[in-house]
């Protein structure tokens, strides 16, 4: 059974008045009950949502006795963006990675491993079409995920609205610019957006970035894997700020 699978009414109600995050819970379609409404109750008053499915669901997740409910488990303790911007010291500037569709979790896990090496305050990630952060995330991160902190938002063009408005330059990774790394100033608040890994950032976020910037490449193949353009660019930022 996964670490992060929590099953049975009382297991789920006590880890829902806890404060845990519940990245999924999933319900015995026409499950029925005093214990089972009661669940519901305090999951509509946690703003808690749940998923009903058919019971082969449930016991494809575990063998234990679920009583018809199984919870999934945040593997982290996510942050609000203002928590990061507020963790920042005063004597750094602020440095941030944003997901925008990066839906594979060594990807993921690789680019948070980076991020942290390089001394990025946060993650921004949305909380739809985008790679879990789960136990095989984590390692691919080599447990950089749980040192740095993560924010998961509805939507990453109000976010990217709202860091402009905090001072920061929105820094696109695009192979599509003329215009290079190395030609922009990362020495003031910088959130570098990463794209998914087939489609790249989306039209709506690109069009709201300060800076599109470019990886040179001189071999044939047109593009780095995701993770490792991050890293490029994360160490480009690292090696502007050292030289101050």
């Amino acid at each position: 059974m996964a670490e992060n699978i929590i099953f049975g009414i009382r297991p789920v109600v006590e880890a829902v008045e806890s404060g845990k995050q519940i990245e999924k819970l999933f319900i015995r379609k026409g499950a029925e009950g005093q214990l089972m409404a009661e669940l519901k109750d305090i999951c509509a008053r946690y703003r808690v949502r749940w998923q009903e499915v058919p019971v082969e669901k449930l016991n494809r997740l575990t063998r234990g006795n679920h009583q018809g409910v199984v919870a999934q488990i945040a593997a982290i303790e996510y942050v609000e963006v203002a928590d990061i911007l507020e963790r920042v010291p005063e004597d750094e500037t602020p440095l941030i990675v944003v997901f925008d569709g990066v839906t594979d979790v060594r990807n993921f896990g690789a680019i948070a491993r980076s991020a942290e090496c390089a001394g990025a305050h946060g993650l921004i990630t949305p909380l739809k079409n985008s790679a879990p952060v789960n136990a095989e995330a984590i390692r691919s991160s080599a447990g950089a995920l749980t040192a740095i902190p993560v924010a998961r938002v509805g939507s990453v063009r109000n976010t990217v609205k709202m860091l402009q408005t905090e001072g920061f330059q929105i820094v696109a990774a695009t192979e599509k610019s003329r215009k290079l790394l190395y030609d922009a100033d990362f020495r003031r608040p910088t959130a570098i957006v990463m794209g998914s890994e087939d489609q790249g950032i989306s039209k709506d976020v690109l069009k709201l970035c300060d800076e599109e910037l470019a990886i040179p490449m001189i071999g044939h193949i047109e593009s780095l894997n995701v993770s490792a353009a991050a890293a490029v660019m994360l160490f480009e930022v690292v090696r502007q700020r050292i030289g101050e």
